[in-house]
């Protein structure tokens, strides 16, 4: 990937003060203002290449639209509900967490809420500060030789695992990205939740807030498991309905809960906080010197690699970008972008596009079709009115405007390595192109199945047009050429001589208007790269 520009940020809450340090070590300015409104945030956030935030700033798309400059927000944390993502995404804006950062934190709060539940600690300590000595009124449980069912398995989930362990707890869990065999290697056996649910005392969620997830712990799943069941949500409000929860507490099939998190912060309705079986923090997880400090460091350090193009880490919205910090990558994206740009030139009044197939050939490119698919679409999407496309917003602009993307790999076809191909369909017409990088260039082999006898190299003020084979060809075109004050540089003929063919001519400079060939060429388009 090409380095990104990044010579201002704004850090909109309190971070660590190596946050700052780090940044402007390595030459970005910062700009500390906290406790901004949301109209303070718009009309401040266009100054600057980037934000950094934890929890309480709301990235909204009023503020996204708001910023001009913006290319990246990073989140001195792991989750990103305060930022609208698809928002920055379609806007090009690269959105990143720490995604390590406060796992240790996460995770030791979790195990302490678990002991917290076994032993009832903070309603035996309450008791005390008022004065009572009720021993029998606390009686509690061992945690040794239960079953923690542990719903999923990342990076909090797995150090989780490992510390309930020690306390002699069987570990089950439900991942459906973690193979079941990695997850055994950290002694946890994988199941489903339909067969996980009957065989936990005690459960702890640790995945992200999504669709698929939102309510995961419902009436229906509480009625399948044991009865006195505790629970612990550490992660995101709402991965457990609070309703279904409160109606199990009261059953008793829920035996009490360990509570960081809420759907509504802090709550209005505090029927689960009361509640004499529930132990609630304030959204603690993350709230330890070292996770703050970790988390502020982390974002720095990640933000200044992305910015020298050493590595890109804790991308939320922009894995496309992970493979493309070789030269070998940035010499295909530029191949990407110029092939999609001469498509593009061929189809300017033939829009819309209605699909483009991007195939990539060879071993060489393996594993590049997903940038190299985003890089095609950048050079065809970019002279769009208001469209602003980049390796990160590609896709989603392609799908808003209607195309259909294909993108596939096949082996390399004989001596041939590293191809790109692109064929597009606009208003009933088909354009196919195929390039490779030699000599650290993007080239062009193919133009609508006119296979050029030299590779014509993708720089400068290129002329293609169409025209039958003719040995007047070149003579008549650079008469009409001169009548319009310009010069041919370079000259470029497919191998066959039949038929209608497509021929390129370097020049000096472009055409005001493509109608003066009408009398020699079939068809033209030009572009400058």
């Amino acid at each position: 990937m090409a380095p990104i520009s990044i010579k201002t940020v704004l850090i909109s809450e309190s971070v660590d003060p190596r946050c700052k340090a780090i940044l402007e070590e390595n030459g970005i300015r910062v700009t500390e203002k906290q406790n901004m409104t949301k109209d303070e945030l718009i009309a401040e956030i266009k100054d600057y290449d980037g934000l950094v935030v934890r929890s309480a700033t709301k990235v909204t798309a009023d503020v996204i639209s708001a910023a001009n400059n913006l290319q990246i927000i990073g989140r001195a944390g792991t989750g990103v509900d305060n930022v609208d993502v698809p928002a920055a995404t379609k806007k090009g804006i690269i959105v990143m967490n720490t995604p390590s950062g406060n796992t240790i934190s996460a995770a030791e709060l979790t195990c302490a809420l678990l002991m917290s539940l076994s032993r009832n600690v903070p309603q035996a300590a309450m008791s005390m500060k008022q004065g009572n000595w009720d021993r029998k009124k606390f009686m509690g449980a061992e945690l040794y030789s239960k079953v923690l069912g542990i719903v999923g398995l990342g990076r909090i989930g797995k150090e989780v695992a490992s510390r309930m362990q020690s306390f002699g707890m069987r570990t089950i869990g439900y991942d459906p990205i973690t193979p079941p065999e990695v997850s055994a290697s950290w002694g946890v056996e994988q199941m489903s939740l339909e067969q996980l649910w009957p065989q936990c005392d005690y459960i702890t969620v640790h995945t992200p807030l999504l669709p698929s997830t939102v309510g995961l712990l419902n009436d229906e799943s509480f009625a399948k498991c044991k009865k006195g069941v505790k629970v612990v949500n550490c992660a995101r409000g709402g991965i457990i309905d609070e309703e279904a929860l409160l109606r199990a507490l009261e059953s008793g099939q829920c035996g009490g809960a360990g509570l960081d998190v809420f759907v509504e912060e802090p709550p209005k309705n505090h029927s689960l906080v009361e509640h004499p079986n529930v132990i609630s923090c304030p959204h603690l997880g993350a709230s330890t010197k070292e996770a703050q400090a970790r988390c502020g460091e982390d974002i720095a350090l990640q933000i200044v690699d992305m910015v020298k193009g050493k590595n890109l880490v804790g991308a939320v919205n922009a894995q496309v970008l992970a493979s493309t910090f070789s030269q070998e990558s940035q010499q295909l994206i530029k191949l990407g972008e110029a092939v999609g740009s001469v498509l593009q030139s061929f189809s300017a009044s033939k829009k819309p596009f209605s699909h483009v197939q991007i195939t990539t050939q060879g071993d060489c490119m393996k594993s590049s079709t997903g940038y190299m698919t985003s890089a095609v679409l950048v050079g065809l999407l970019n002279h769009e009115s208001g469209c602003c496309p980049n390796l990160i917003n590609a896709l989603s602009l392609a799908k808003e405007t209607g195309i259909t993307v294909y993108q596939a790999h096949c082996a390399s076809a004989g001596a041939t390595e590293g191809v790109c191909k692109v064929e597009i369909a606009a208003n009933g017409c088909s354009y196919k192109a195929s390039g490779s990088v030699q000599g650290g260039a993007p080239v062009l082999l193919e133009l609508c199945n006119s296979v050029f006898r030299q590779p014509i190299s993708l720089t400068g003020n290129l002329l293609f047009f169409k025209a039958p084979a003719n040995p007047q060809l070149l003579s008549s075109l650079a008469g009409v050429l001169a009548t319009e004050g310009v010069e041919i540089e370079s000259f470029s003929a497919p191998a066959d001589r039949s038929g209608d063919l497509w021929y390129c001519v370097g020049v000096s400079s472009l055409l005001r208007d493509l109608s003066a060939l009408n009398s020699v060429v079939k068809d033209a388009a030009q572009l400058s790269f």
